[in-house]
């Protein structure tokens, strides 16, 4: 299968610890630079940024560390060592032909916050304007639980709707997303158009021991982008010529085709930029309305769960349980227990004040599925 891969401009290519990790748990310096040089080619053509796993791998072995570190202050030691080096051999990788990198160092905060969310934007297209190659990781060395992305997976994806990229290459330690056959023999799917729920049982596996992610990151990191509209393609980051192939058009690993409709830079920032404080459940009236650009109205709304305020992001999702979308939400979750399921001529009585009458404007809210 020919891949439509040649006419994408814009390209996230995410690097994971099993990619750039040899069998002594050091930096794998050989494979990044092979890498470094199947990119360097295409440098007239397209645009790039490096998510790039390793630094605490790195920092691991430069502190003489035998197993992977478990505790928060041990991975943001390592990670604090280990960046430093990595991004000296990337200098000297990209380097050899006068390219110059920047380190990009993220965390979850900087995509929540919409001025910042517009800043990192900003930043980014002006690298590749210069013609510098973003390299980044998650700041491992500040990053506590509540301002951590988590793994590279979903950080890639995130930095791909970030800068509208046309095409996320996550390169791993498999050559694409295997399947069973119902004989239950295991087979390397060319393409997926929808992560269905057989989709998903499949890639309930455990992640490797380098890794912090699995195949389940890397189906959340697919959703992200092609709710997008960003094209992904998982395959093996060890095998070489793997990034020339994919640019040529060439077959490699599984591509997650992305959807049709371009969305907004603010709406693939609701969908994925924030995390969502509530869920609320409509009925299929209100779900049918929505596709038609509709806002949300309190009397389709049938469940509500978790605590929120006024402003904050909720999902929203249909009668089954399923998630159809996400918007900022106009009631705090008190508010919403008090008119779900009410017609809107109501809602100021019931709460005693004057007060809007859509529970999410359909210009704060994104569908994604």
């Amino acid at each position: 299968m020919e891949m439509k891969t040649k006419t994408h401009k814009t390209i996230v290519i995410k690097l994971g610890s099993s990619s750039l990790t040899n069998e002594k748990r050091e930096l794998n310096v050989a494979n990044l630079q092979r890498i470094v040089k199947e990119i360097l080619p295409w440098l007239k053509k397209k645009s790039f940024v490096i998510v790039s796993s390793g630094a605490i791998v790195s920092g691991s072995a430069k502190l003489g560390l035998k197993t992977k570190p478990k505790t928060i202050p041990e991975k943001q030691a390592a990670a604090a060592v280990g960046q430093t080096l990595l991004m000296k051999e990337y200098e000297k990788a990209f380097g050899k032909e006068d390219v110059t990198v920047a380190q990009v160092l993220l965390t979850r905060d900087a995509i929540a916050d919409r001025e910042r969310y517009l800043n990192a934007r900003n930043t980014f297209l002006t690298l590749l304007k210069l013609g510098v190659i973003p390299i980044v990781n998650e700041n491992d060395t500040v990053s506590i639980d509540e301002i951590k992305v988590g793994d590279n997976d979903t950080l890639a994806a995130l930095v791909a709707s970030l800068i509208g990229a046309d095409l996320l290459i996550n390169l791993t330690d498999i050559d694409g997303f295997y399947m069973d056959s119902e004989e239950g023999v295991s087979y390397l799917v060319d393409k997926i158009e929808t992560i269905t729920e057989e989709v998903e049982n499949a890639a309930r596996h455990p992640g490797t021991e380098l890794g912090t992610g699995g195949m389940i990151t890397k189906l959340q990191a697919a959703k992200i982008a092609q709710d997008a509209g960003v094209a992904m393609i998982i395959a093996s980051g060890k095998k070489p010529g793997v990034i020339t192939n994919i640019l040529e058009g060439k077959q490699e690993g599984t591509f997650f085709v992305p959807k049709a409709a371009e969305v907004e830079s603010r709406k693939r920032w609701l969908a994925h930029g924030l995390t969502t404080k509530g869920t609320i459940s409509i009925d299929p009236g209100a779900a049918s309305a929505l596709k038609k650009g509709g806002s949300l109205l309190a009397v389709g709304v049938i469940g509500n769960k978790g605590s929120y305020q006024a402003g904050d992001l909720v999902s929203i999702t249909n009668e089954i349980g399923r998630e159809i979308g996400r918007g900022l939400i106009n009631f705090t979750n008190h508010e919403m227990e008090k008119i779900m399921g009410k017609k809107s001529s109501v809602i100021s009585s019931l709460l005693g004040y004057e007060t809007t009458h859509e529970v999410i404007h359909r210009d704060n809210l994104v569908l994604i599925n």
